[in-house]
């Protein structure tokens, strides 16, 4: 049995509003009531997108990003952003 899409958004939207609560008022740094809000975004985000592919077969153009423990993962995306961004801004030559 498969939950209604419209009340899994209704859970992602409070989601939200959670996190930007415990952003407004966070104490420190490494908050745990920011840290609880945001995986509780991304729970709250699978369930609707598995709602809205079963009810719909659509899905969000949306991804749940992770941090990898693996330095070399990070290398390789600290040298991916800078030729992402020189190719976004240098001119058409098409």
């Amino acid at each position: 049995m498969s939950i209604d899409p419209r009340v899994a958004l209704q859970s992602l939207v409070t989601a939200l509003e959670e996190h930007l609560a415990a952003s407004a008022s966070r104490r420190r740094e490494d908050d745990p009531a920011v840290e609880a809000a945001y995986l509780g975004i991304a729970d709250a985000f699978e369930v609707y997108e598995e709602a809205l592919y079963d009810a719909f077969g659509e899905v969000t153009p949306l991804e749940i990003y992770e941090e990898s423990d693996d330095d070399e993962d990070s290398e390789d995306e600290a040298d991916y952003a800078p030729d992402l961004i020189e190719a976004e801004t240098a001119p058409d030559r098409g």
